[in-house]
């Protein structure tokens, strides 16, 4: 898949942003950053949308930006030429697909129907975009409808919001969702770029939906582990199940039988999705531990994170 197209997969979310006066362009990239989401799809429904693009790709270079709404093989010329690295169009238009193709440009064309995923398909598309999802049928018209198509991820777009985007997100075929809930035009034009970054971050943070999920206690052996697992036992009347390497007592406290990483044990957070967690977590500057990684029928379910908080480290998990 081409790496725009991965890294839009990587965020999960597109803002979907129509900017009137090209002087909001620049405060509305840095609310989007601020809030912890690099990405923005300025739309080609106003005569400010090119300069827009123009400002963003030149004074924010860590932010995503592509062109949406775009009808003809000029304006994609002109999104191309302001910066954009990648197209989004509400219908399938053959010319401008087609275009984009031959110029190696990515495109996601808007599908609402299997005839166009089809012709999606016959050229090689990976990723289109529902539109609009919700007025077409939303997710169950998606999950019945890409039932026959194993090549192709889709960008649902139109209606979504904080109330539907976890049940879309944990769609298999989904790769990502586009909205405009977070950039609202009233917003961007009273200039509450504040809110802005806060409506981001709180579509990040259900995104990714962190949990607390137990706490992990290191012990020097099997006996010393034993022990502390009944006490809380006992203490709690938790149940307890002995695994090879921990013992449970209940789900909330898992006792190391030989200690692991963690001066004292580990902290584990359950995500909706491991993968854009660990992206997320990248931006902020901490990586993961490859060698901690575990996989489950070829995806990934767990890893520790190269960071401690009071000598616990910190494991993620894939709910």
């Amino acid at each position: 898949m081409d790496k725009t197209l991965e890294r839009i997969g990587e965020l999960g979310i597109v803002p979907v942003v129509k900017i009137e006066k090209s002087e909001d362009a620049l405060p509305l990239g840095k609310a989007l950053l601020a809030g912890e989401l690099p990405i923005a799809e300025i739309t080609f429904r106003t005569s400010a949308a090119e300069e827009s693009i123009k400002s963003l790709t030149s004074k924010l270079p860590t932010l995503l930006v592509g062109a949406g709404t775009v009808l003809t093989i000029e304006q994609v010329k002109r999104a191309v030429s302001a910066g954009a690295r990648f197209i989004v169009s509400p219908g399938f238009n053959p010319k401008v697909v087609d275009y984009c193709i031959e110029n190696r440009i990515p495109i996601t064309p808007g599908i609402n129907n299997p005839t166009q995923i089809e012709m999606a398909l016959e050229r090689g598309i990976e990723v289109v975009k529902f539109f609009p999802a919700e007025a077409s049928g939303g997710l169950p018209l998606l999950t019945s409808m890409s039932a026959p198509y194993s090549g192709i991820k889709f960008i649902p777009t139109g209606g979504i919001n904080l109330n539907n985007l976890t049940s879309y997100l944990s769609n298999k075929k989904v790769h990502a969702c586009g909205g405009s809930w977070m950039v609202k035009d009233n917003l961007i034009s009273s200039g509450n770029f504040n809110e802005i970054t806060r409506l981001t971050r709180e579509a990040v943070s259900t995104m990714l939906g962190f949990e607390f999920s137990h706490l992990g206690i290191n012990e020097e052996n099997k006996d010393k582990a034993l022990n502390s697992a009944n006490l809380l036992s006992h203490l709690f009347s938790l149940p307890i199940n002995e695994g090879t390497t921990s013992i449970f007592a209940s789900p909330v406290f898992e006792v190391i039988k030989n200690g692991y990483l963690g001066k004292h044990g580990h902290i584990a957070m359950a995500t909706n999705d491991i993968k854009r967690a660990i992206t997320y977590f990248k931006m902020k500057g901490i990586s993961i531990l490859p060698e901690t990684a575990k996989e489950k029928e070829g995806r990934l379910k767990a890893v520790y994170l190269d960071q401690e908080v009071s000598g616990f480290a910190l494991h993620l998990l894939q709910k």
